[in-house]
């Protein structure tokens, strides 16, 4: 017997969880409260998948063996409910894709910067000449560039509502930019538990694994102090050199990593402002952690 799969949400998510669930074998059904848009409607024709829009028939969604939710479905949402109720597990696309991929994920997020330093570590790796994808909140679908290619390198831009469908799922390297009072409504309206959400992109690492961070966000901070984490730390700040991976010293970013390097100048950042310095930091680190020359690194943040 197939594995029952559904798929809750047919859009850019939805219709790659798709295509990556039926390459598999799986029996894939999808099923959209709202209207599916064409683009991802002819994916699901093309592929002979089964989908329904405008409601959730109950009895469908109900036999699956595990559901794949869009990241845009709340779970006070009835449908996740009965879900729960019936023990029936609720992913993300995030953590079904990552089942199928042993490349290198390099994951983003943090309140504010995500989308920047996701777009840098794209860049610096396509000027380094590796196979990679961009993917996540910022675009193309984790799932689909999986189903479709053989990459080396996805680059995972992660939003809070991604990463609460992520359970066994582990980044390679993980970097949370900040955390600051956002989509609180989500979460029951209480800071920590959006807090405990942003911190699941360090979940599953192991030794071997990185962890970079803005050090001096005072939340960021106040939680690390909690507990220990498997990954290596890797923490910037402009402010202090003190145990810093990277780090601003006389206008000159110095990244520590695996040994000292004079990397460039603030002046040549492509980018201007005291979040692009943090943006390009945390870019920086990601590069020397992947091998990738400091000429590479250079270049890609002075041509962003």
């Amino acid at each position: 017997m197939k594995k029952r799969i559904v798929i809750l949400g047919a859009g850019e998510s939805g219709a790659g969880s798709a295509v990556l669930a039926l390459k598999h074998g799986f029996n894939v059904f999808v099923s959209d409260k709202g209207t599916i848009k064409d683009q991802y409607r002819e994916i699901l024709d093309k592929n002979g998948i089964k989908w329904e829009q405008g409601d959730h028939t109950e009895k469908d969604i109900l036999s699956a063996d595990e559901v794949i939710k869009s990241p845009g479905i709340k779970e006070d949402a009835p449908i996740i409910v009965k879900l729960r109720e019936k023990g029936i597990p609720v992913i993300s696309e995030i953590e079904f894709a990552g089942r199928y991929t042993k490349a290198i994920k390099i994951c983003v997020t943090g309140s504010n910067g995500k989308t920047t330093v996701t777009n840098l570590i794209y860049h610096i790796l396509k000027k380094a000449g590796k196979k990679v994808a961009m993917t996540g909140n910022v675009g193309n679908s984790f799932a689909m560039a999986v189903a479709e290619g053989s990459y080396d390198y996805y680059v995972i831009e992660l939003s809070s509502f991604q990463l609460d469908g992520m359970f066994d799922f582990r980044a390679e390297i993980a970097i949370l930019m900040n955390i600051t009072p956002d989509h609180l409504d989500r979460y029951d309206y209480k800071l920590q538990n959006y807090i405990d959400s942003k911190f699941r992109i360090t979940q599953n690492q192991e030794k071997s694994d990185f962890f970079i961070y803005w050090a001096d966000d005072p939340i960021i901070k106040t939680e690390l102090a909690k507990k220990e984490y498997g990954g290596t730390m890797l923490p910037f700040s402009d402010t202090s050199s003190k145990n810093m991976t990277a780090y601003i010293e006389e206008n000159e970013l110095i990244i520590d990593y695996p040994h000292k390097t004079h990397l460039m100048t603030i002046h040549e950042f492509a980018l201007k402002g005291r979040h692009n310095t943090y943006n390009s930091m945390a870019a920086a680190i990601a590069g020397k952690v992947l091998n990738i020359r400091k000429d590479i690194i250079r270049e890609s943040l002075a041509d962003f």
